[in-house]
Formats: structure tokens, C-alpha cells, sequence
């Protein structure tokens, strides 16, 4: 996919060249994961999915001493759907891994406010986020999943193959071995092809204490932990959003600014447009929905989106000039974290059992408010990592640290998801929404207490937390 941006990085192991070494590459440029092992090779941890999470979860395993083997269904680089924000909180995470330096020498947009819009009139009202952590670069970036998925796949990729283990690209999954019965289940390994599910070549089974499933919204490793061993629901589609992206040439004359976040109403009515930034010449322009309310509504994002652009009037004339990248339109799911009623054992829902773990998407951690994931793959990535014991070719993951990991998980993110998912809720009555942004868009003192706010609620949990308080939302719309 071209979108028209310059293409080369530098940075240790950057491209078609050995792990190692210094270069200046291209991340259109083939990534050389060394050699393919023997089918039947055992390991201490198989990664099933090589995208953030599944790069988070394989490198810090591989920092730990593990042998890892890391299956990556697709070659990079390869695009991924997706908003391309990457916040804050990501950033200590990507930089503990060493990709930041990389991240910084490439072509992104620097986020530092966020434009909210509701359904009624204009009214607009641009969040800043803290001045230090724009000044010093950790309020977050917008940059194209391209580059940051490729340069996160590469990092993983050189601390795998330091450590013993290895990579298979464009290895398509067919099996996830499962023995023992009822509460005994374990998943051993998995069984695939290179070359994609149509390939004709042969099938090799790698198998290993560990089994991390990081391949997405439909990963086979979630699907075998929640749905084959335990006979639990894995999707729910009032909690999971279906969003459509195009690239559009845009040019903005800056590589620092805000990201834009409208409710719309109208043909989008209970469903919100962005226009995130990548860099000064390029936005990525999209739309998202419940799945279950896009049923209701039995229509089409593609269709909701070209309505925003061509026909709204907010936005025609700003799109009347600009031009959309050719290929770019695709259309994506997103798993969000917000609590199940009546959830079965665990919440989201369960993503953990002895052997086996999932981690970003594939455990169903988005934020249903913001639609960001990033930290919530990179810190699962993370966290499974610690709860791996024993050294290499003795490693366990048993069924008390799958319990200890889902509730550990939950900890630290379940509070900000429930609140999220009440803000989700709140968005939806229009009204409240309308007056709340007027007042907040207002030059005087009230409209400036409820801006700072919502700076609170962009930034911190604490924020958050307040923001998804009816009452303390009332409180800030009456009085």
C-alpha cells in the first residue's frame, strides 16, 4: 500500500540484512527471520501472531532466556486496519523494548490535543493534553501500523533469534493440539503450513509448555482456550465494534497537532468519525459502530463513511480538494474490553488456561470509548511474560498462574474499561452530549473548569474515572 510517505529508517537489525547490524533500511524492505525449523522442533514459548501484542509477548520472553518460536500469518511488512494511534502509555512500554529510538526516525504525527464534536451544531471543543508530556514526547504519536507494527515485528525478531528461537512468516495456523479432558485440557502445540491455508506444502507441528495466542479478533489459540476447552462465549457484539479506515491525502503543514474524535448522529447515529493525522500529508479517515446496532441499522460502514465525507456538511468542503489513497479502504473488528453481563468465569471473558494465554485482541482488551488497544496489547505482552516460570527447557505456565494472570490483568485494566464503557453509554444521549460540549467550548471560567476536566479525563484514570460518573457529568453540564 503506498501512502506517500518516505520509507527509510535507521536503527540495529533494520532490515534484509543480519540480526546485528547497523543499516539504513526500508520497512517495505523484507524482514530476514533466519531459517525455518523442523517440523516436530519443541520450544519453551510458541506466539501465535506477530503484531504488537504478539511482539510484546515473544520479546519478553526471549529477554527472560526463553527459546521462542514466533508464527506470523502474514510477510512483513504487512498493513494492518486500524485508528494508527499510539498514546502515552504505550510509549514506556515501547521503550523499555529499545524501539522508540526507531519509532522517533521515521515519518509520524505528534498528537497534542484531542477535537471532540457532537451531533448537534459546530460546536468543537479541542482537549489539550499535559505540555510536559508533549514537550518531552510521551503524550503519544500517530503513526501509520506499517511502520510501528514492522519496527515492533523486527525488535522481536532480533531478541527471538539472540536467544535460540525463531520466526516463521506467512505460516498459516490449521491446528491447535489439545489433550486430556474437562478440567485437565492442555494445549500442547500447534500445526501449520508456510505459505498461507492454501499452500500445498507440508504440515509441521512445533509444540511447547507455553502456547500464546496474539492473532487477532478470530485467533485460533482464543478460540481453542474459550470456546473448544471451555465452552464459553468469545464473541459478543454488544462489545464488539466494526470499523472502516481509508488513507486520505491531506495535507496539514504540520507534524504536530490533534486528532479528531465526532459524534455524528444522523446515517451514524450511536457511531463516531476520526481523522487521525500520520504524518503532515496524510490522515487516516474512519468510522465505527457496534456490530449490534450496525445490524439494527442494517447498512454498511463503507456507505456511512462516504456519507460523512461527500454529503455532511461539516466535513464536504473540507474533503472536497483532497484525495483518497487507492487500496487503502478496509474494513476491521474490534474486540472491546468493557465487562459482560453475566460473564461465564472471567472477565472480558476468559483468555487464559494451563499452557496457554492470549494476549491484545486476541484476549478482547480495546477501549470501547477510544477505540485504543495499543497499551493494553503491549502491557499483556508484558505481564504474561512474568507469569512464565522456570528456566529454559523446564519453563511452566500452570492453571493457578492462567487464574492469577486473568484477575491480575483485569486488576489493572478492568477499572478503566468499565468506565469507559459507561462514557460509551453516556455519548449515546445526544443531548447531554450537545450541552456539555457547548458549555465546554464557552470562554469563561465554567467552560474552562469542564476543559480541564476532560484534559483530566484524556490523561489519567482518575479522569477517567470522574468522566463516567453520570453525576459528576451532570454536575459539570447544570451547575
Amino acid at each position: 500500500m503506498k501512502i506517500g510517505i518516505k520509507r527509510t529508517i535507521e536503527g540495529k537489525g533494520a532490515g534484509v540484512g543480519c540480526i546485528g547490524e547497523t543499516m539504513t533500511a526500508s520497512w517495505e524492505e523484507p524482514i530476514n527471520t533466519g531459517g525455518v525449523p523442523n517440523g516436530g522442533s519443541e520450544f519453551d514459548v510458541i506466539v501465535v501472531g506477530g503484531g504488537p501484542a504478539g511482539s510484546s509477548a515473544a520479546s519478553f520472553a526471549a529477554m527472560k532466556g526463553y527459546k521462542v518460536l514466533l508464527l506470523e500469518k502474514a510477510v512483513y511488512p504487512r498493513d494492518k486496519t486500524c485508528g494508527d494511534a499510539v498514546g502515552g502509555s504505550s510509549m514506556r512500554i515501547v521503550t523499555e523494548l529499545g524501539v522508540r529510538p526507531m519509532i522517533e526516525e521515521t515519518p509520524l504525527f505528534r498528537v497534542d490535543s484531542i477535537i471532540f464534536s457532537g451531533p448537534g451544531d459546530n460546536t468543537e471543543v479541542r482537549i489539550n493534553l499535559p505540555p510536559d508530556q508533549v514537550k518531552d514526547r510521551t503524550a503519544g504519536y500517530s503513526l501509520p501500523r506499517l511502520q510501528f507494527d514492522y519496527m515492533m515485528f523486527k525488535r522481536a525478531t532480533e531478541l527471538v533469534l539472540e536467544n535460540g528461537g525463531s520466526i516463521i512468516q506467512d505460516f498459516a495456523v490449521k491446528e491447535v493440539h489439545i489433550e486430556g479432558e474437562g478440567d485437565s485440557q492442555i494445549i500442547t502445540g500447534v500445526s501449520g503450513t508456510v505459505g498461507g491455508r492454501k499452500s500445498g506444502n507440508d504440515v509441521s507441528t512445533f509444540s511447547a509448555p507455553v502456547i500464546v495466542g496474539a492473532g487477532g479478533f478470530n485467533c485460533p489459540v482464543a478460540k481453542a482456550v474459550t470456546e473448544t476447552c471451555h465452552d464459553e462465549k468469545m464473541r459478543d457484539d454488544d462489545h464488539y465494534i466494526a470499523a472502516y479506515r481509508e488513507y486520505w491525502e491531506m495535507d496539514s503543514g504540520s507534524d504536530t497537532g490533534p486528532i479528531e474524535i465526532h459524534f455524528l448522529g444522523g446515517k451514524l447515529c450511536n457511531g463516531y468519525f476520526w481523522i487521525f493525522p500520520v504524518n503532515d500529508k496524510i490522515v487516516n479517515v474512519g468510522c465505527g459502530l457496534l456490530i449490534s446496532d450496525m445490524h439494527k441499522m442494517d447498512t454498511k460502514l463503507r456507505e456511512l463513511q462516504a456519507w460523512v465525507i461527500n454529503e455532511h456538511p461539516k466535513f464536504k468542503d473540507r474533503f472536497a480538494n483532497s484525495k483518497m489513497v487507492g487500496g487503502s479502504d478496509k474494513g476491521h473488528l474490534i474486540p472491546c474490553g468493557s465487562p459482560r453481563k453475566n460473564a461465564p468465569s472471567y472477565q472480558p471473558r476468559r483468555f487464559a488456561m494451563a499452557n496457554a494465554a492470549c494476549v491484545g485482541d486476541a484476549a478482547s482488551w480495546v477501549d470501547p470509548f477510544s477505540g485504543e488497544g495499543m497499551h493494553q496489547a503491549l502491557l499483556s505482552g508484558k505481564v504474561l511474560a512474568e507469569y512464565m516460570k522456570g528456566e529454559s527447557g523446564c519453563v511452566v505456565f500452570t492453571k493457578e498462574a492462567a487464574h492469577e494472570y486473568q484477575l491480575d490483568m483485569w486488576g489493572r485494566l478492568g477499572p478503566v474499561l468499565t468506565n469507559s464503557l459507561k462514557l460509551q453509554k453516556l455519548v449515546r444521549r445526544k443531548w447531554l452530549l450537545n450541552l456539555l460540549l457547548k458549555k465546554a467550548a464557552r470562554d469563561n471560567k465554567r467552560g474552562k473548569a469542564i476543559r480541564n476536566q476532560l484534559e483530566l479525563a484524556c490523561s489519567t484514570k482518575s479522569g477517567q474515572e470522574d468522566m463516567a460518573s453520570t453525576w459528576q457529568m451532570m454536575k459539570m453540564v447544570f451547575f
